[in-house]
C-alpha cells in the first residue's frame, strides 16, 4: 500500500531523475506502517469500567456546566445495555437507595424516568435480634419521608443510558472494551490505557470504577486491605401472600446471618440472605417449597435466648420508660420464588489506602466494599460520584489539569472523611453478629435496644444511613 500511494504520486520524469525510486526503496526498507504506532487517541477523562457508578459518573460530568466541554470515554466491558421492560418480571438485583442518592438522580436527569417506571418507597425499617428482644424501627416522624427507595439495577442502567444517549453528546461509549494496560504519569504528562484490542488512549485523568479487582487501582500502585469474609450473599424474588405494610423493609439477625426482605410492591419482595457458603449453596439448589419454608423460618422461628439478657432488655426498656416491651412487627409470610431469581455472590471487606495519584482516581468497589447489610455499598459509590465532580469541576475552574493531585487529593479527603466511618461501622456489625457468645450477644443486643430507645442516637445513625454526616 505505501508503495502504491508512492507511484500514484510519481511521474516518469522523476522516476527517470532517480527521485521515486529512492523513495520507493526507502519505503520497501522501512516496511508497512504499524497503526498502533499512530498517536493514542486523546480524550480528557476515560472511565474504565461502566456498570451503575462508572455509568452515572459519566452522565453527571457531563451534566456539569463546568465539566460539559470535557471529552469523555466510558470503556464497559459488557456488550451493549438492552434496556429495561417495565413489562418483564422484577430482576433479582436491586439496590437500596437513600435520600443523598436520589438527590443525584434528580441533579442529572435521570430520578423522573425511574419513577414513572417503578420504584418502592420505604417508611420505616426494623431489624431486630433472634437471640434476644432487642430491635429498632428507623422511620421518620409522622413517616413523612422516605428511609430509602428499592429500585431495580437495570432500572437505574436504562435511565442512565437514555440520558447519555439524548443529553450528553461528549461522552463516547465503547463496549465490549477490556482494559489491558495502564499507564499512569510519574509526574506531569499523561495517562494512557491499551485495551486488548491494541487501541490506545492517552487522557488528563483515567477514573477506576472497573470494581473490587479493579486494574488501575493496581497500576496505582496503593495498598489495599481486605478479608474474604467466607461467606456468600442470596438473592431471590420472592411473591408474597398477604399484602401488610408493604412500606416495611425487614432485616433480622439469626445465627446464620443477617437475612432481609426489600419489598417491591404489594406483590413481591426482594430477598437477601447472608450465610455460610454451604448454607448458601443449599439454598440456592433447594426445592421450592423447602426453600420457601426455610425463608418464613428465618422471620418467624423463635430462637432459643439467654434469659440474662432478656431481663436486661426489659430493665433497659423499664429504665427509659419503655415498660410495654418492643412492639415488633412480623413481615408477610411469602409463598413463592421467581423461577431462576436464586443467585449466591461471595461477601468481603476491601479498601484502598489512597482513592488518587496524578492521572488517576477511584470509585466506588474498586475504592472499597463491604457488607451488605446495611445496603450501603452502592450508595457510597454514588457518594463518591458527587465529590468527585465537585473536585473536577473545581480544578477546571480554576485552569489546572484534571489529574492534578493536588485537587484530586480533595476528593479524597472528603471520600475518607465519609466512607470510613460506614465501613469500620459495618464491618463491625459483621463481625458482632457472626457469633452466638453469650457476653457478645448481651453487648449488641444492649447497644440495638439503646439506639432505638434514644432518638437523638438513632436520629445520628439515620443521616449516615441517608448520606447526610
Amino acid at each position: 500500500m505505501v508503495m502504491l500511494s508512492i507511484l500514484k504520486h510519481c511521474n516518469w520524469k522523476t522516476s527517470r531523475n532517480g527521485k521515486c525510486v529512492v523513495a520507493i526503496l526507502r519505503a520497501m526498507s522501512e516496511g508497512p506502517v504499524n497503526d498502533t504506532q499512530k498517536k493514542p487517541e486523546h480524550y480528557d477523562i476515560i472511565i474504565g469500567g461502566g456498570g451503575l457508578v462508572g455509568t452515572t459518573l459519566a452522565v453527571a460530568i457531563a451534566k456539569n456546566k463546568t465539566l460539559a466541554d470535557k471529552r469523555i470515554l466510558l470503556l464497559e466491558g459488557a456488550p451493549p445495555f438492552k434496556g429495561f421492560d417495565v413489562t418483564k418480571p422484577y430482576s433479582n438485583r436491586v439496590s437500596a437507595i437513600n435520600k443523598k442518592t436520589v438527590e443525584l438522580f434528580k441533579s442529572i436527569g435521570i430520578w423522573e424516568r425511574i419513577t414513572n417506571a417503578r420504584v418502592k418507597h420505604i417508611k420505616q425499617m426494623q431489624v431486630w435480634e433472634s437471640n434476644s428482644d432487642a430491635l429498632i424501627q428507623f422511620q421518620h416522624d409522622h413517616f413523612a419521608e422516605d428511609v430509602a427507595c428499592i429500585v431495580e439495577n437495570d432500572l437505574i442502567l436504562d435511565a442512565v443510558y437514555t440520558e447519555l444517549k439524548n443529553s450528553a453528546p461528549n461522552v463516547e461509549v465503547r463496549n465490549k472494551s477490556q482494559i489491558m494496560e495502564v499507564r499512569l504519569p510519574l509526574g506531569k504528562g499523561q495517562s494512557e490505557i491499551k485495551l486488548r484490542s491494541d487501541e490506545k488512549f492517552s487522557c488528563e485523568l483515567v477514573i477506576g470504577a472497573d470494581g473490587a479487582n479493579s486494574l488501575v487501582r493496581k497500576e496505582m500502585n496503593v495498598d489495599v486491605f481486605s478479608i474474604d469474609y467466607k461467606r456468600m450473599g442470596l438473592v431471590a424474588t420472592l411473591e408474597v401472600s398477604e399484602a401488610g405494610d408493604n412500606s416495611v423493609a425487614w432485616q433480622r439477625f439469626i445465627p446464620t446471618g443477617p437475612v432481609a426482605l426489600l419489598p417491591l410492591s404489594e406483590k413481591y419482595t426482594s430477598l437477601v440472605w447472608s450465610t455460610t457458603i454451604e448454607h448458601a449453596k443449599f439454598l440456592k439448589d433447594a426445592p421450592h417449597d423447602e426453600f420457601i419454608t426455610k425463608i418464613n423460618e428465618a422471620f418467624c422461628k423463635e430462637y432459643q435466648k439467654n434469659d440474662f439478657i432478656v431481663k436486661a432488655i426489659n430493665g433497659l426498656n423499664s429504665l427509659m420508660g419503655r415498660s410495654g416491651g418492643n412492639m415488633r412487627q412480623y413481615p408477610p409470610r411469602v409463598h413463592s420464588v421467581l423461577e431462576g431469581s436464586r443467585a449466591i455472590f461471595p461477601l468481603g471487606f476491601l479498601h484502598a489506602s489512597s482513592y488518587v495519584c496524578s492521572g488517576a482516581a477511584l470509585v466506588g468497589d474498586a475504592a472499597h466494599r463491604i457488607h451488605p447489610l446495611a445496603g450501603q455499598g452502592v450508595n457510597l459509590g454514588f457518594s463518591d460520584i458527587c465529590l468527585l465532580v465537585e473536585t473536577l469541576a473545581e480544578a477546571a475552574y480554576s485552569g489546572a489539569k484534571l489529574g492534578d493531585k493536588h485537587y484530586l487529593l480533595k476528593y479524597e479527603q472528603k471520600g475518607l472523611a465519609k466512607n470510613v466511618p460506614i465501613l469500620i461501622g459495618v464491618h463491625g456489625l459483621h463481625t458482632l453478629y457472626s457469633t452466638t457468645l453469650s457476653p457478645v450477644v448481651l453487648l449488641r443486643s444492649l447497644g440495638l435496644q439503646l439506639t432505638h430507645n434514644i432518638p437523638q442516637i438513632k436520629n445520628i445513625f439515620m443521616k449516615r444511613a441517608m448520606g447526610y454526616n
